[in-house]
């Protein structure tokens, strides 16, 4: 795929007081897929995706809470995940959409999880796809139990570190994520255009402490690389209930900061589960491999049409 992909993004006020920055594009009758970017992008994570299936799809994208021009409030506190899900279900609420399908990526796609585990609940959300995000009974296990995991995760102990915040303040979020992974270059394939774009988003200094408190907020423990290797002392799983709305999990097996570790024991709390596996892809595998993911969706979408 060659060429800027253009998306209008529309102003929308929450019930919370939050606003953000929204692309809403396709059929206003068509099945609504509401897509989660994850850290340290925006909504153009899914660009290909949207392209792709806004002419049969009501396409809804936020830059989510914290990132680029969306509101930021400040504290940790602002950015739990219960209040990151519920931004989802108020920019349905206030998008008049009733029921939809949910799609995350990376951040994004832990924020789906629960999107997707409460909305089966109460009827809202009919579908779910995860690409690249840990399930949330998986990854705490992993963090404790696998020494690649828990290294590839060294990098939370760094963004949770407010003695970071006066370098990102100086310098941007870039000079963090510089320190945290050295010279890798995680996104080899990103496009000049968008690259450029990100890196003046990263110079928002507001913009890159509130990205950095959803790492900051969120629940999962990292410990060092010298700690031991096994579960804490009555350590339990989150008591999550068993997802029954159809799945679908897409996993780039390059991706340095997720090993395929986290597909394990998916099928046992997923009923209705499809795992795509994507060879020789890393993370960002929404746009590093835009043609795989576009195809498994039309597989998905299609096979699930009566649900959504």
């Amino acid at each position: 795929m060659t060429g800027y992909i253009r998306l209008e993004q529309q102003r929308v006020r929450l019930a919370n007081g939050i606003e953000l920055d929204v692309v809403d594009t396709g059929p206003r009758d068509g099945p609504v897929l509401i897509f989660l970017h994850g850290f340290p992008e925006s909504h153009r994570t899914w660009r290909h995706q949207i392209a792709h299936l806004s002419g049969r799809y009501r396409c809804i994208a936020p830059d989510q809470r914290g990132y680029r021009g969306t509101s930021k409030p400040e504290g940790v506190e602002n950015y739990t995940p219960d209040k990151l899900i519920g931004d989802v279900f108020l920019l349905a609420d206030a998008l008049g959409v009733q029921h939809f399908t949910i799609l995350g990526h990376d951040w994004g796609g832990a924020i789906a999880w629960g999107v997707a585990l409460t909305g089966q609940a109460n009827g809202r959300v009919t579908r779910a796809v995860i690409a690249n995000a840990p399930h949330p009974t998986i990854f705490p296990r992993l963090l404790y139990t696998n020494r690649v995991q828990r290294a590839a995760s060294q990098y939370f102990r760094d963004f949770r570190d407010t003695a970071n915040d006066e370098l990102v303040r100086q310098h941007g979020l870039g000079a963090l994520l510089l320190k945290a992974f050295g010279g890798r270059d995680e996104s080899p394939a990103l496009e000049p255009e968008e690259r450029e774009a990100l890196l003046a988003d990263w110079a928002n200094p507001d913009a890159a402490i509130a990205m950095l408190n959803w790492y900051r907020a969120s629940p999962m423990e990292v410990l060092d690389m010298d700690a031991p290797y096994e579960l804490p002392a009555g350590w339990k799983p989150y008591p999550i209930p068993q997802l029954t709305i159809p799945t679908m999990v897409i996993w780039a097996l390059d991706d340095h900061a997720l090993p395929p570790e986290n597909l394990d024991g998916m099928d046992q709390i997923i009923d209705d589960l499809t795992v795509v596996k994507v060879p020789d892809c890393g993370h960002f595998v929404p746009w590093e491999a835009p043609a795989a993911v576009n195809a498994a969706l039309d597989g998905f979408l299609a096979r699930t049409a009566d649900v959504g």
